[in-house]
């Protein structure tokens, strides 16, 4: 990992995790257009590059654990509040319940996934065919939400579940995990905003588990002790910072506009991606 490429996909993280455009396919293809430049394999296998992009995602959920913490704090002490009233009537409660239960449909569709997601890390071609179906997700998404009289500020118990299944397909790099969430939540009648935080607030669990289990159980401390540490600061801190500050603009501008422009930058980049990839493979 050299710092150069740490710090470009710091970047790259930090602006595609919470715009709907896959950070994770834009991780693979910073990488493996970084080996192709430097005239690396594609195939070449980095348990270092692993825990990086663990490491990157870190820094992300970071930003949005200081963006969302006022919400954060009202969940928790919402919840605290239930659990000795016995009374799950409050809204913040009940999102809370819903978050939990959206993050366990989640894991149980993304683990039999994780295999296949890890192997599509080296075939970056077809990372940009799936980048390709998320553009038209977004589009899609937007048109079926035109046809709600009213939308809706309040997330039930189905949408939940439909955003949870959403996240786990996002398990595979190209299936945008912001993207996904939100068109889920606009195709059951969520407004943009209520759908973006509540998309945000998904991720923090799966997140925070893939960033403390994955090193549990497959990190090797004498060989981590070889990484290049000062590039995995480095990207996972600019990753942090430039993820705050995507969160902070992105939710102004999906408050007033649609995510059409998205939906068609996807399609762009997952066809120009293909090619390239599939003439440079």
């Amino acid at each position: 990992m050299h710092l150069l490429q740490a710090i470009l996909m710091g970047i790259v993280q930090g602006l595609s995790e919470f715009l709907p455009i896959s950070s994770s396919a834009h991780l693979v293809f910073t990488s493996n257009f970084y080996k192709v430049v430097k005239g690396l394999e594609i195939v070449q296998h980095s348990n270092e590059e692993v825990f990086f992009d663990i490491m990157v995602h870190l820094g992300t959920l970071i930003a949005v654990l200081i963006f969302f913490r006022k919400d954060i704090i009202n969940i928790l002490s919402a919840m605290w509040n239930a659990l000795r009233k016995k009374d799950w009537s409050e809204q913040d409660a009940k999102l809370g319940l819903y978050i939990i239960l959206g993050t366990v449909v989640t894991v149980l569709l993304a683990y039999p996934l994780n295999e296949v997601a890890e192997k599509l890390v080296y075939s970056p071609a077809i990372v940009g065919g799936l980048l390709f179906i998320t553009g038209f997700v977004l589009l899609f998404s937007e048109y079926m939400s035109k046809k709600f009289k009213a939308y809706r500020e309040k997330v039930d118990l189905k949408t939940s579940v439909m955003i949870g299944l959403a996240q786990g397909l996002a398990a595979l790099p190209g299936f945008s995990r912001s993207g996904w969430t939100i068109a889920t939540g606009l195709f059951f009648g969520l407004d943009r905003t209520t759908a973006a935080r509540y998309s945000f607030l998904l991720s923090i669990p799966i997140i925070l588990g893939a960033s403390m289990v994955y090193p549990i159980i497959n990190i090797d401390l004498h060989e981590a002790l070889q990484y290049n540490w000062t590039a995995i600061i480095a990207g996972t801190l600019i990753s942090c910072v430039v993820g705050y500050l995507c969160i902070k603009y992105f939710m102004k501008f999906i408050s007033k506009f649609s995510l059409a422009i998205f939906g068609y930058y996807c399609i762009a980049a997952g066809i120009i991606t293909a090619v390239f990839f599939s003439i440079a493979g």
